[in-house]
């Protein structure tokens, strides 16, 4: 304003129009001050912890699939002569096979430690040594230690203890760029998780409202935020008195409408969302979806396929990630001559037929001895068992045509030799 022109004072400004209404161009019309205005929180995504991701049934399935499936092979310690590869018994074999430690059987143990490695992403445990030898493997809580390296060192702090890590085993799911941080899965594919408890919470809160999906008030709206609560409230306390009474009809206040809003589950396509989500929880763990009880695409032939990747490039991969470990860690770099090895056929077991037939066809092409055989299915041995068998059948290809004479004929004279040697 040019005051030399003699124009006068300006006006005095009105003051600003405060009341709360969304037509009021003075209230910022966001996302979070609109629902604020009707007295609705904004809805966040679940955070993801392994507790909670646990609630999930895919997740649930596939960590306790793979724990239980890794924690049921035979684990056993061996030891290399020069007839070839032996059990080794006494203290390690008991370590090792049937209980790492006084208070846990080999399954228990092993089960919790693949449970650390697919939830958190690894799995730790600590080995105890006296004079003698190996006394016992001990579990380490991951979420309760921290890894170090110092002068060029690695050093495990679990509760103020530390421990080097030439008697610690340790199982990253995936090692970050330092060597010494970790990946774990539900902290990786926490996105997918997030959406699996969204539509669980949606699906659970969708039928315990009685199948009422959320509604809008279209009308005149209340002159203050108070009044809309009030407006809201009564709304609610029909919808819940016409369920209560098994009703399905309940009055609104004249000049009011009631208006869904969203989509049902049904036009959401909420069961195959949800299906879906399987889907992705199993790429997290690279696991065939059929393990996780998904057979909406499955058949006879691609579901033996599946049974097959599992083996060999999951459940072999994981069982080698420990040998490897327990092999470096128990015995050191220099010595090989012993070493501890899972044994992959014992997934036969709930297979009867497939564990008889390779056990016969091992016996017949010399692979295994009858009692060697015998001794898989935990069966004891018998008399003339040890000897190693082959079918006569195959012979060389330029004895093809001719009879092999026998080391010993003890075969009786046919009837006419006897009758020619009488003549």
């Amino acid at each position: 304003m040019d005051w030399k022109l003699g124009l006068g004072r300006p006006k005095a400004k009105e003051p600003a129009e405060t009341r709360t209404t969304i037509e009021n161009p003075t209230v910022p019309v966001s996302a979070e001050n609109f629902l604020a205005f009707f007295g609705v929180q904004s809805a966040n995504l679940p955070a993801v912890t392994i507790d909670n991701a646990l609630t999930v049934p895919a997740v649930w399935a596939a960590v306790n699939f793979l724990s239980r499936t890794l924690a049921a092979l035979p684990l056993h310690a061996y030891r290399k002569t020069k007839t070839g590869s032996e059990r080794i018994g006494g203290m390690l074999a008991t370590v090792v096979h049937d209980a790492p430690n006084p208070a846990q059987d080999s399954f228990k143990f092993r089960q919790w430690f693949w449970s650390q490695v697919f939830t958190g992403g690894r799995g730790l445990a600590w080995i105890e040594r006296t004079p003698q030898g190996v006394e016992a493997i001990w579990p380490l809580d991951p979420s309760k230690t921290t890894i170090s390296r110092r002068a060029g060192k690695v050093i495990y702090t679990c509760e103020g203890t530390e421990y080097p890590a030439a008697d610690v085993i340790d199982v990253p799911f995936m090692l970050k760029a330092d060597g010494l941080k970790h990946y774990g899965p539900i902290a990786q594919a926490s996105k997918a998780i997030q959406l699996a408890l969204a539509m669980n919470d949606y699906g659970s809160n969708f039928f315990a409202g009685g199948g009422v999906p959320p509604l809008v008030l279209e009308g005149p709206l209340p002159a203050n935020g108070d009044a809309m609560n009030r407006a809201k409230a009564d709304i609610k306390r029909a919808i819940d008195g016409a369920k209560g009474a098994g009703e399905s009809v309940f009055p609104i206040p004249p000049g009011y409408k009631l208006n869904p809003v969203g989509l049902d589950p049904a036009k959401g396509q909420m069961v195959e969302a949800r299906r879906f989500q399987v889907e992705e929880i199993a790429r997290a763990w690279q696991m065939p979806p059929v393990f996780l009880q998904d057979l909406s695409k499955a058949t006879f032939s691609n579901a033996e396929q599946q049974d097959l990747h599992l083996v060999k490039h999951l459940i072999g991969q994981w069982a080698e990630a420990l040998e490897g470990e327990m092999n470096l860690k128990l015995f050191g770099r220099t010595a090989r001559n012993r070493y501890v090895e899972h044994n992959l056929d014992g997934l036969l077991r709930g297979d009867y037929k497939t564990r008889m037939e390779g056990n016969a066809r091992a016996i017949m092409t010399a692979q295994l001895t009858p009692n060697e055989a015998r001794e898989l299915d935990n069966r004891p041995p018998l008399p003339g068992g040890n000897k190693l068998l082959i079918q006569q059948a195959t012979v060389p290809v330029d004895m093809a045509g001719e009879v092999p004479a026998a080391a010993n004929d003890n075969t009786p004279p046919s009837g006419n030799e006897g009758e020619a040697e009488a003549a």
